[in-house]
């Protein structure tokens, strides 16, 4: 039975290296734990059968010779299967089980105590395995073997002295796991600290810690509570050591109001709550009287810091004005309970889910709030969390002065008031990080109350514009022996007999897309100044391409004609796609990046034209420890201010010329996606296929310590290569007959999701006369208030049904929900 033993402590130490430290996604590991059970199933029928052929004779001992050397072969041929799946078994996992043994060992090497537990664990390991490698060279060579050998190697396996394999296993049992049996000793081991005799339990207790001390930095308000926790319980620990005498009260006083002045001084406990009304869309009757009590709470905090903390040393602090302040704050009835007002919170936020209400809120109100949903939601913790520290600390505060002063001890209260600040904290930070989760992170600008050109939006001008031209102009031989549909792709060389092509400005382009509408029209051309041909076109059918309004410069008659009776030279209405002076179709090709030297990263978008030409801007700002931005560095960088015709300024270099066959932008959402650690710092286009492309420079940045890590380094410019053709292929958002965007009296909704792309078109030609392009520039600041580092960017594009729409940046702020921790332990 010991060598059955033996077997079960080999496969229990694979298993256990098997499920606790194969680095393997958890499927796999499910799979090779079945896989391990499987084989231990195996081996321990397989010596179950082995021990029953020894046993199945009663008369073994008396077998003769011949017999009994059958008997040992049977046994070392089920030994020798059993064996087999040991190794294979190993074999399997050999990789992982070595990989597993230098993590631990890496973890334990700088802890002594454990470091000693392994190396006993070691050699009792390789006493026992080399027993097991005498046992297989045994099996290899059964058939010469004396049955004396083999009785001795038995013997000297399972007898009771300190070199047996029993006593090894014993050894080994209770270096892993201890002393004890039942379920005392099973509640000692999860109970045990790292300083209990077993290396499990040791093992456990600090790789815990050490992932503990791994995880990702805590949010700024979380991480200033942990700080006034650790004060609070080193302030308490000194006033158990100096005692209550009188002759230490004067160094108690001190200790205590310094230590809460420096702390309360801290620029982070500045922040006023609901800083501009920013809360107001949370319209629920809960909502209100909690703020009104935050509000109240707040305001008494003010009091205490700049009255009672503003005398400069603690020698100045009156006694009575201190035990007034106790007073209020400890105060517990109808009219004012600040532990009541801590209950309320957690009754509102948690309870009530009035987290989870404020981001299905602020998905529905981001044009008024400016913020992503999941940012509306953080900053509604922080400052409540703020509001309700600086409530906390004034009663802490209250209770040490009355011990200073000898009111009474207060340790207890105090005890039992962080015991249960803690467990409040706990609950609310699980909620907060489902909440979190499952926020949207995307800003983007809403549809302004009136469209001002130049001023909320802007337009590509004279990209494709509908253009009247007769049928005799659009070929090189001046006949008329086609129709308009048959001009697909032309261009205008002549003007016939100077008629209506002399009156107006002349495509110099190409020209798509003819069709005939009517013989005879009037037409209203616009003024002289726009990028507009005519303002509208009336036709003897009664058809009107365009609004009518008053002509500012009247209409004009024109008249389609017949020639030599046979051919009709008809007047086409075509699209023109012509560079010049009025067309403003260039986009900048080169890079926009924030100045990474001073620790600058991307905060906001816009576009803006500069000499013809669309850029995108980005502003910039200081980063900060824990996700802060410095608002008083925020600034939008200047764009190149480069002209296309000025020396060494190159076409597909520099800037991009959209045309009928390029003119198409894709709508992506850029950002690293299993990456948290990287944040934007620039923006650039660049043409892939014959679209437009949005990239982003994503830098690697220390969340606590707010600091780019070596950005010229360790920086990316992310991107989505699909296009069309290729990948998985973009989708196109078609639009087609439709009018100016601006002519909306409704706000526009967003229309694109990523991995599409859509072409700029003409406008409608019923509907404007297909004089504008569409879509237009929505030309708003994109950004957030408060500002935050961000984690992507992204195109889309925006419209109402029958409308051109608008294209435009949004910006993905950065994911604060892995910052949210819960804490390890809640006393």
């Amino acid at each position: 039975m010991q060598l059955l033993q033996s077997y079960k402590l080999h496969l229990l130490q694979l298993l256990l290296l098997t499920v606790i430290w194969r680095p393997t996604p958890t499927t796999a590991v499910i799979e090779d734990v079945l896989d391990v059970l499987h084989v231990v199933k195996e081996v321990t029928t397989g010596v179950l059968k082995a021990w029953d052929i020894v046993q199945s004779s009663p008369l073994a001992a008396s077998i003769e010779f011949p017999l009994m050397r059958e008997k040992q072969r049977k046994v070392l041929q089920r030994l020798k299967e059993v064996s087999r799946h040991i190794d294979d078994t190993e074999a399997q996992h050999s990789q992982y089980i070595a990989l597993a043994i230098q993590s631990v060992n890496n973890f334990i090497s700088n802890n002594v105590p454990l470091l000693s537990k392994m190396n006993d664990i070691t050699d009792t390991m390789n006493r026992i395995s080399s027993r097991y490698e005498q046992m297989q060279s045994y099996e290899t060579h059964k058939d010469k073997l004396e049955i004396s050998t083999l009785i001795t190697f038995a013997e000297w396996t399972v007898s009771p002295n300190a070199y047996s394999v029993h006593h090894l296993m014993n050894r080994l049992h209770l270096t892993l796991l201890g002393t004890g049996n039942g379920k005392i000793e099973e509640q000692k081991l999860l109970n045990s600290s790292s300083s209990s005799g077993n290396l499990l339990s040791q093992l456990a207790s600090n790789y815990e810690s050490a992932m503990y001390v791994h995880r990702a930095p805590v949010l700024g308000v979380d991480a200033l509570r942990n700080e006034y926790f650790h004060l609070v319980r080193d302030l308490w620990q000194y006033l158990e050591k100096t005692g209550n005498s009188q002759n230490n009260r004067d160094q108690q006083l001190r200790k205590v109001y310094d230590s809460h002045r420096s702390f309360i001084n801290k620029p982070e406990m500045d922040r006023a709550f609901n800083d501009g009304n920013q809360y107001q869309i949370l319209h629920h009757y809960e909502w209100a009287l909690l703020e009104s009590k935050l509000l109240n709470l707040n305001g008494i905090f003010y009091s205490f810091k700049h009255h009672l903390m503003k005398a400069t040393t603690s020698n100045d602090v009156e006694e009575r004005a201190v035990l007034d302040l106790t007073e209020a704050v400890l105060r517990n009835d109808k009219i004012f309970s600040m532990s009541q007002i801590f209950q309320e919170i957690e009754y509102c936020m948690v309870k009530q889910t009035m987290y989870y209400r404020a981001m299905v809120k602020s998905l529905d109100e981001m044009c008024h709030t400016k913020q992503s949903p999941q940012q509306f939601v953080y900053s509604l913790y922080t400052d409540i969390a703020l509001t309700e520290l600086k409530g906390y600390t004034m009663m802490e505060f209250s209770w040490m002065m009355l011990r200073v002063y000898g009111r009474g001890n207060f340790t207890q209260e105090a005890e039992l008031m962080r015991r249960d600040y803690e467990k409040r904290v706990e609950r609310t930070l699980k909620l907060l990080r489902e909440v979190m989760q499952r926020s949207d992170r995307i800003v983007y600008r809403c549809d302004p109350q009136k469209h001002i050109k130049n001023e909320t939006y802007d337009e590509v001008t004279r990209l494709l514009q509908g253009y009247i031209v007769n049928e005799v102009d659009l070929n090189t031989d001046d006949t008329c022996r086609e129709t308009c549909d048959f001009y697909q792709s032309t261009r205008s060389d002549s003007c016939f007999k100077e008629l209506y092509c002399a009156r107006q400005p002349k495509c110099t382009g190409k020209i798509y897309n003819c069709q005939f509408v009517d013989s005879d029209m009037w037409v209203c051309p616009s003024p002289l100044n726009g990028s507009r041909r005519y303002e509208y076109i009336e036709y003897e059918n009664g058809r009107t391409l365009g609004q009518r309004k008053t002509c500012s410069r009247g209409t004009t008659k024109v008249d389609s004609w017949w020639r030599y009776l046979f051919w009709h030279c008809s007047y086409c209405f075509c699209l023109c796609d012509e560079q010049g002076i009025k067309s403003d179709r260039f986009f900048n090709l080169r890079e926009s990046v924030a100045d990474v030297k001073q620790n600058k990263v991307v905060t906001g978008l816009r576009f803006v034209k500069r000499n013809r030409v669309f850029h995108l801007q980005i502003q910039e700002g200081q980063l900060l420890p824990r996700g802060s931005i410095n608002a008083s560095t925020l600034a939008w960088k200047p764009v190149d201010d480069y002209k296309i015709f000025d020396r060494n300024v190159a076409k597909g270099r520099d800037y991009h010329t959209m045309s009928y066959e390029s003119r198409s932008i894709d709508l992506d959402d850029i950002m690293k996606m299993d990456d948290n650690s990287f944040v934007v710092t620039g923006v650039r286009f660049r043409v892939l296929g014959a679209h437009l492309n949005l990239e982003a420079r994503l830098s690697e940045f220390d969340f606590k310590r707010g600091e780019l890590v070596q950005p010229e380094v360790n920086s990316v410019w992310q991107s989505n290569d699909n296009t069309d053709v290729s990948g998985e292929r973009r989708q196109k958002l078609k639009i087609h007959n439709v009018d100016v965007p601006t002519r909306t009296v409704v706000s526009s909704l967003v229309a694109s999701k990523h991995n599409e792309y859509i072409e700029f078109v003409n406008s409608g030609m019923d509907k404007d006369a297909a004089q504008s392009t569409v879509p237009y520039l929505d030309i708003q600041d994109v950004v957030s208030s408060p500002p935050v580092p961000l984690a992507g960017i992204g195109i889309y594009y925006k419209t109402r049904p029958g409308f051109g729409g608008f294209v435009a940046p949004k910006i993905i702020t950065y994911d604060f929900s892995p910052h949210v921790q819960v804490p390890k332990n809640t006393n």
